[in-house]
């Protein structure tokens, strides 16, 4: 009865959508009628109003659909919503404001003189207008209105013009920053924590562990993420659409003709595109770069982003006035005012000492007070310029409350959709295809685009994310990321906008073209461009690393990068070292034999036993890299035969499971008839007949389990497990080589303000001598956190805690105290004898071999990846890698 109640959930949404009812009120309605009726009809049929639930029953899933509502809004950790109707306003107030329209009108100039031109300049607005709007219709609109009559006019293709128009438009579905991309990392957040968690579940299955290691979890990511992971892709297809019309221009000239430019390529037109293009540009830089660099969070970006748009239709409303470019000369001035001023001089309110802090402090006031100047004179002169403020306003909470509205929506019908089974019935049908991931993969991604043909982007993205994103993400097979699932899935949904019979481009552009573009032939232009849109999608498919590599350097070179220590990054940390030794293994090998010839004869013995192991290590570091990448191949080599064994027994304990659990459930269901004695007649019989069915149906799995799988099973596991041993004996090994010497470095760098204490041991003489105990106590105290804070000076401050010590209790004792004294102070001066001694004979020496040894043997011990590591070590982890064999 489950399976019913999810076909009516289907069926009520679909038709509610098919009818034209508001998306917003179609699904949670449809939610909130099935899991009323299913549990109306459980209520009367059976007694029970959860009966005919998968689980729990009617109250607890809509009080799940309403946690779900109150998670959109209320969640400190969803924040990232608050970006939307910042982009939306920055999107909007552009297209308001005729920047758009400028940057159109230029371009066309530009290019027009190369053969298929007009259409690139089409593209190449388009790709500008998206990183800036992002607003599909106003797009499509704003490129319809002003490039189609001109395409037309010097007879481009109806064909080639208005697909050229749609694609165009669409591209501010994946160039961030994009609202798909906001609402794809909101969902995928959730999303990861579910896959994550069945990931474990799994692992510990399987293994029997029950700790899962950190670098086999589900990666999360963040809206920043997928902007940066959708830039490459997109910048690919605008590639692809500029190739394709300069292929068609070539070989038929007439389908897309040069447009010659009748006025004259001089300083005014030179300027005109200047001031068309840099303002875009600008913002463009100034919102990603600031979430590129770390400055600023999206909903920052979003801000900052709002702001610009505001000051740029500023000047551009009020074009060919007096003083039109007076509001933004002021915030530009001010902001680069601001920047030197924090450069030279790093502005810290707390922290205000000099007379320079006071002078860049009230510089910077006067500042901020002329930039804020600037954007209210800005936002006065859209207010009162043709009502343009309010307008982009109305528009702004009008697509807003779209968004969120569908978003609350969708919440509901996921958790009817859960209710009734239907996450499980998918899951158990993606996980039964053969073929493993990618044929999973490619049915989602199929199901998504066919789709596309009837369902609006934000639809897609917040109903069948949540239900499939799980699923794939927690496949250890592929171990994808979910930047590269929500880049990927954002691809797929592009093209819902060009998809007929409901694609939304296309009906925008409709719209405001004339009557002599039929129909149908914009039907034919979009069809090349949906076939570049599915390349597309392939080539990011097969590549990840163009969309997985910025956000990994974004991550990995930024101030709050992960250490070298990272499990994450063990892995790829080893592949870079083990290439530097490839390459420089002869020269680390010299430079630790010159090393072990130093005269360390100045220094204590622990201190020699120390740094002699830690050259020993050193050495052995080289052989235990070799041996940790040798059990690597080793596990490759076995993985060979191992490996389809490995996927079919794995697949069949799955169904085995899955048959225990049923087992489970219907016994659960017999004993609570039985202690109730509510059951319909017969229905107690049926479940025992269908336990022993499904009894029958397991053991016949069992037995399907080949003989050989134990011992094969257990080998290959040692197999595993030797690689383990060597990557951790080989981590041991490089720390054992390099901590000696950071602590050794860290004490000779003290030694003078060791010395610089000498002084103090005569004044707690004369404390012990002449003041009384507890104020001599004191002073010791003050001379202990002094000494506390020199590196490797424990015995020091522990001898005077002694000294301490006897002056205590109810008989202090001075001369006790004087002599613990003595013997601290002999202490001391033998502790600055070697040290300074050891700075002056193999401290230079000690530099030298830190700087050789940091980035290889010592790079796990660093504080952060230096840079040209990072970008190395992010490259490595752009790659997807098969971990299921550790399943």
């Amino acid at each position: 009865m489950e399976l019913v109640f999810l076909l009516l959930l289907v069926v009520l949404m679909a038709g509610a959508l098919a009818s034209g009812f508001p998306v917003a009120f179609a699904l949670p309605g449809s939610a909130i009628i099935t899991i009323g009726l299913a549990a109306l009809t459980g209520e009367i049929f059976a007694g029970d109003a959860s009966a005919f639930f998968a689980q729990g029953g009617p109250v607890n899933w809509l009080t799940a659909g309403v946690t779900n509502f109150r998670g959109v809004y209320w969640e400190v950790e969803r924040d990232t919503l608050i970006a939307i109707p910042l982009f939306v306003f920055m999107g909007i107030m552009l297209q308001r404001s005729k920047i758009a329209e400028d940057l159109l009108v230029a371009m066309a100039q530009l290019f027009g003189p190369i053969r298929g031109g007009l259409g690139i300049s089409v593209v190449f607005v388009g790709a500008l207008l998206a990183a800036t709007t992002g607003i599909v219709g106003a797009t499509v609109v704003a490129m319809g209105l002003i490039s189609l009559p001109a395409m037309l006019r010097n007879n481009y293709s109806h064909s080639l013009a208005t697909g050229t128009i749609a694609a165009s438009g669409t591209l501010g579905q994946i160039i961030p920053p994009s609202i798909v991309l906001i609402i794809l990392a909101d969902q995928l957040s959730s999303a990861v924590d579910q896959a994550g968690m069945a990931r474990k579940a799994y692992f510990k299955e399987t293994t029997g562990e029950f700790s899962m290691p950190s670098s086999f979890s589900v990666g999360s990511t963040s809206a920043g993420d997928m902007f940066m992971g959708a830039l490459l892709p997109g910048l690919v297809l605008v590639g692809l659409y500029m190739a394709y019309i300069l292929i068609v221009a070539f070989f038929k000239p007439s389908v897309a003709p040069s447009v010659p430019f009748e006025g004259k390529y001089d300083r005014k037109f030179a300027a005109r595109v200047l001031l068309s293009l840099v303002p875009p540009l600008t913002l463009i830089f100034v919102v990603l770069g600031s979430i590129i660099t770390g400055i600023a969070t999206v909903n920052q970006a979003g801000a900052i982003g709002a702001v610009g748009a505001m000051v740029m239709a500023g000047y551009r409303l009020f074009e060919g006035r007096k003083g039109a470019f007076y509001p933004a000369i002021l915030a530009m001035g001010s902001l680069l005012t601001i920047l030197v001023i924090n450069n030279v001089n790093p502005i810290n309110i707390r922290n205000i000492q000099t007379t320079a802090d006071m002078v860049s402090m009230a510089i910077a006031v006067v500042a901020v007070t002329v930039f804020l100047i600037g954007i209210v004179w800005s936002g006065i002169r859209t207010f009162k310029i043709d009502d343009t403020l309010r307008g982009v306003m109305v528009e702004t909470a009008k697509t807003s409350a779209l968004v969120f509205i569908i978003l609350l929506g969708a919440a509901m019908l996921t958790s009817a959709f859960r209710a009734f089974g239907g996450e499980e019935l998918v899951r158990e049908f993606l996980t039964g295809l053969p073929g493993g991931f990618w044929a999973q993969f490619i049915i989602v991604m199929a199901v998504i685009f066919v789709l596309g043909f009837f369902l609006d982007f934000i639809e897609i993205a917040v109903v069948v994310v949540p239900i499939v994103a799980p699923i794939l993400l927690a496949d250890p097979s592929a171990n994808i990321t979910a930047v590269w699932l929500g880049v990927m899935i954002g691809m797929n949904i592009q093209t819902s906008f060009l998809t007929p019979p409901f694609g939304f481009a296309l009906f925008y552009l409709r719209g405001v073209a004339p009557s002599a573009v039929k129909t149908l032939s914009m039907y034919k232009g979009v069809i090349p461009f949906i076939s570049l849109q599915l390349f597309a999608l392939f080539i990011v498919g097969i590549a990840p690393q163009l969309v997985n590599y910025l956000p990994n350097r974004m991550s990995l070179t930024s101030e709050s990068s992960p250490p070298p220590k990272n499990p994450r990054l063990q892995v790829c940390v080893e592949e870079y070292v083990q290439s530097a030794f490839a390459e420089q293994g002869d020269t680390l090998r010299s430079v630790i034999a010159g090393a072990k010839g130093w005269d360390l004869s100045n220094m204590p013995k622990s201190v020699q036993n120390d740094l002699n192991k830690s050259f020993a290590a050193a050495e052995a570091v080289f052989p235990a890299l070799h041996d940790a990448f040798a059990a690597t191949d080793a596990i490759d080599t076995a993985a060979e035969t191992y490996r389809p064994l490995h996927v079919s027994v794995r697949t069949l304990q799955r169904d085995i499971a899955k048959h225990g659990e049923e087992i489970k459930e219907l016994e659960q269901r017999v004993n609570r008839w039985k202690r109730q004695n509510d059951a319909k007649p017969g229905a107690i019989d049926k479940a025992l007949a269908k336990i022993e069915t499904l009894k029958s149906e397991k053991a016949q799995l069992e037995s399907e389990i080949p003989a050989n799988w134990e011992p094969d099973h257990k080998a290959f596991s040692k197999v595993l497990a030797t690689e383990k041993k060597a990557r951790l004996t080989y981590r041991r090994t490089a720390d054992a080589a390099y901590e000696p010497i950071v602590v050794l470095q860290a004490t000779l760098r003290d030694a003078d303000a060791l010395a610089a204490l000498s002084g103090d041991f005569a004044v707690i003489t004369k404390a012990v001598t002449d003041l009384a105990p507890k104020e001599a106590e004191d002073v010791i105290k003050d001379v202990e956190s002094k000494v506390g804070a020199i590196n490797e000076a424990g015995s020091i401050r522990s001898a005077l805690s002694k000294v301490r010590r006897a002056l205590r209790g109810q008989t202090p004792d001075p001369e006790k105290a004087l002599e613990e004294l003595a013997a601290a102070k002999e202490m001391f001066d033998a502790e600055v004898t070697w040290r300074q001694a050891a700075k002056q004979s193999i401290g230079a020496k000690l530099e030298e071999y830190d700087n050789a040894i940091r980035n290889t043997i010592g790079l796990r011990q660093q504080n952060r990846l230096p840079h040209d590591v990072a970008l190395e070590v992010a490259a490595c982890q752009s790659s997807h890698k098969d971990i299921s064999l550790h399943f």
